[in-house]
């Protein structure tokens, strides 16, 4: 019983993260509707694509080419990913700052619990779609959407060059 609700509360912070506005200099009107349009990037699985190896700097540049695309990206983590890039535990803060991202876009999941589901959750939350090479096999049953086309942006690299398979809606 608590593995679920612990889930459930991942995914409304994720969303609220999400969703909370970036602070500028001249605040817009409180009745302007959010227009943006969010992906929710799997940042276990992106950080290998390049060369299979965990990088940041790989990271780096798919959300520059997300946001170079129009699109606002979050990220989450599954608990081990500062393990893999630092040797030791990152939190949330930690890797909003080495990203260069607000705070309130990042989430690294608990220990022990998968990103997967919160992934899934949090885009069907929002809208919106995922970023990540992964199947989500063991996740398709509660998210049928993953088998539809464009819903899963997949990338890959060739050579030094960034791909991204935008499907049937690219920005």
């Amino acid at each position: 019983m608590a593995i679920p609700a612990a889930l459930a509360a991942l995914v409304l912070l994720i969303a609220a993260r999400l969703r909370a506005p970036r602070r500028t200099s001249v605040p817009e009107p409180r009745h302007a509707p959010d227009r943006r349009q969010y992906v929710i990037v799997d940042g276990s699985n992106v950080m290998h694509w390049k060369n299979e190896v965990p990088s940041l700097d790989t990271l780096r540049e798919v959300l520059g080419d997300l946001t170079a695309r129009g699109l606002t990206p979050g990220v989450v983590f599954d608990a081990n990913a500062g393990y893999l890039l630092a040797d030791r535990y990152l939190h949330h803060q930690d890797f909003a700052g080495l990203l260069g991202l607000p705070v309130e876009r990042v989430m690294v999941v608990a220990k022990g619990a998968p990103a997967d589901p919160t992934i899934l959750t949090a885009a069907r939350n929002m809208k919106a779609r995922v970023v990540s090479n992964d199947q989500f096999r063991d996740w398709a049953g509660d998210h049928p959407e993953v088998h539809e086309p464009g819903h899963v942006i997949r990338g890959r690299y060739r050579g030094d060059r960034l791909v991204l398979d935008l499907g049937e809606n690219p920005a």
